[in-house]
């Protein structure tokens, strides 16, 4: 059995071996991205084996253009996946596979809180759009809803104008698939749903993609936005990453005193620990929730 995949052209019958494996539409585009990176690099080396002697190299190359380990470790965990479906469709022998699988990932060091706007920042952005262009009301709205509703920018470049639904009295987004195919309904804020319904009206979208193209001429052209559509637009108005949106969503929420559990809920974290590292929570033995429960032990006796 070769210790070498034997790669078809185009690359894309490779990569579709991992995707196909993956049930989560993130993960996807986070693998995608990875393994083309990848490949890129290995054709520049003269393609050599995938082995991990290779995988250790280009965790290197990784380390030397000064990437975040977390952003390392991403990349590894797709070669990892890769390994793992090449031995099962017998392209790569068990041993040198598991080889690739033992490679290290990058240490990190502490807990990254990441970047976030305050309130004047966030308000700031939101109006930089400029609302007397289509583009501008679109990209407002796209805006209010990242830093209102916590998303990830996947998740708004999927959002349909019938996500939108009154839940409870409130206007929500409703039956969102994040990560590992976890669903979620977020509550809107009114400011955002304003910012949308002026989208809306101008776009006259009145279902199907809730943000999508804008030609150089102001007119729309139909097609739905892109992740990277997505980013564009952020990096346009901003010097943070659209990630950071969804930090700022939090942070501000938490700061204006929302429950942790429900931040939590809204941001699609599996578990509290998540959200507690996310924000850069602490526990604080001064200030504890038990102080606020003020019990008479008398009335026991």
């Amino acid at each position: 059995m070769n210790q070498e995949i034997t790669v078809p052209n185009p690359l894309e019958q490779v990569i579709r071996l991992v995707l196909d494996a993956v049930s989560s539409p993130l993960t996807r585009v986070m693998y995608s991205h990875a393994m083309t990176e990848y490949f890129a690099w290995w054709e520049e080396q003269g393609r050599p084996a995938f082995i991990r002697a290779t995988v250790q190299k280009y965790r290197a190359h990784l380390e030397a253009r000064g990437l975040a380990p977390a952003s390392i470790n991403q990349r590894l965990s797709a070669l990892r996946k890769l390994a793992k479906e090449a031995i099962y469709n017998g392209l790569l022998d068990p041993a040198a596979g598991q080889g690739i699988r033992d490679v290290r990932g990058a240490k990190v060091q502490g807990t990254c809180t990441g970047n976030w706007l305050t309130k004047a920042q966030a308000e700031k952005l939101i109006n930089s759009p400029d609302t007397n262009t289509l583009k501008g009301r679109r990209d407002r709205a796209m805006l209010a809803v990242m830093i209102g509703c916590g998303l990830r920018r996947e998740e708004v470049a999927q959002l349909r104008l019938q996500d939108v639904q009154q839940r409870d009295g409130r206007w929500c987004i409703v039956d969102i698939r994040g990560k590992h195919g976890r669903v979620r309904s977020v509550p809107m804020p009114s400011w955002a749903k304003v910012a949308i319904d002026a989208w809306t009206a101008t776009a006259e979208i009145s279902e199907g993609a809730l943000f999508r193209g804008v030609n150089k001429g102001d007119s729309l052209t139909g097609d739905s936005l892109t992740s990277q559509g997505v980013w564009r637009c952020v990096e346009k108005y901003s010097d943070v990453a659209p990630h950071d949106l969804r930090r700022t969503y939090a942070k501000l929420a938490h700061k204006g005193g929302a429950k942790l559990d429900q931040i939590q809920l809204s941001l699609g974290h599996a578990s509290l620990t998540t959200t507690e590292r996310y924000l850069g929570v602490h526990q604080d033995l001064h200030d504890a929730p038990c102080d606020y429960i003020k019990l008479d032990l008398s009335a026991a006796e």
